[in-house]
């Protein structure tokens, strides 16, 4: 039997149907309402809106691509840099991951943050199946960010997101009132020494623009820093590395393979991401 949720964590959580807070009983959330939604055996809950998702989210390949990568230790200086951000503004008690994938960013901020409980949403099944064993003080949730999240109203201190999509209006709404948004977004820089070579997207130059449409009707913009680091990945890494974005969706496997054959053994790859907080307006 799977051991429990913790309490913290689910105590966040309403219901997809009618927005009540759950409970967690025998192996699933309860809301007073009587819908029920079961644990998988994988430890993670779905909570999708009654329409259901307008995506499926990451393929089985990509969320392996992504946590064999993050695994390996690629991306701790974003993860660093996230952690940084949420605390500075104090230790947060309870901490909500959209878009979070396998959970290994979030799980990065709970060790620095022993105080806290989080939370995974995604849309991708293969990725909370991860995400529900990435940490003891965490739970993972299958959901779709673009809808009304499965959250309850001003109860979150801390909403990350790390190249992922953004909705602003449900995060001021989770929000506590001196509760803060991270936003992890890759800067001009990011993996361009194989943009060229492996015929990968680029930054979108308005990407700053775009994220200051979404978010500022909602939160006010309060620091911005810049996190750059030199990675020497060999081929292998590289290929997991672009099999685990949305740069595996534009290629084929065949295509990739012959690509990075081309590389040298070992390819110097610039990380570089900006880190932004917002605050509630």
């Amino acid at each position: 039997m799977s051991p429990s949720l913790p309490a913290r964590a689910v105590a966040l959580l309403a219901c997809p149907v009618c927005a009540a807070g759950l409970t967690e009983v025998g192996g699933a959330l309860v809301c007073a309402s009587g819908h029920s939604f079961d644990r998988a055996k994988q430890g993670h809950v779905t909570l999708l809106p009654p329409g259901g998702a307008r995506h499926d989210g990451d393929s089985a390949a990509m969320v392996a691509d992504r946590a064999a990568f993050l695994g390996a230790g690629h991306y701790a200086g974003v993860t660093e840099a996230l952690a940084e951000a949420v605390l500075d503004a104090g230790e947060p008690e309870t901490v909500l991951d959209l878009g979070g994938g396998t959970g290994q960013h979030l799980a990065g901020v709970l060790d620095r943050a022993p105080g806290a409980v989080g939370v995974v949403l995604d849309a991708s099944r293969y990725a909370a199946r991860r995400a529900a064993r990435s940490h003891p003080r965490a739970m993972a949730v299958v959901a779709d960010s673009w809808s009304r999240l499965p959250v309850k109203s001003a109860s979150v201190d801390r909403v990350l997101v790390v190249f992922a999509p953004r909705n602003g209006a449900e995060t001021a709404r989770v929000l506590t009132p001196h509760g803060q948004l991270v936003v992890v977004t890759p800067a001009a820089a990011h993996l361009g020494e194989l943009v060229g070579p492996l015929g990968m997207l680029s930054v979108d130059p308005d990407k700053t623009t775009r994220l200051a449409d979404s978010l500022e009707p909602h939160l006010v913009p309060l620091s911005e820093r810049r996190r750059e680091d030199v990675l020497v990945l060999d081929r292998a890494a590289v290929a997991t590395l672009v099999g685990m974005g949305p740069h595996a969706r534009h290629l084929s496997l065949p295509e990739l393979a012959d690509a990075v054959s081309r590389l040298p053994e070992r390819v110097p790859v610039t990380v570089a991401v900006d880190v932004r907080t917002y605050g509630r307006r």
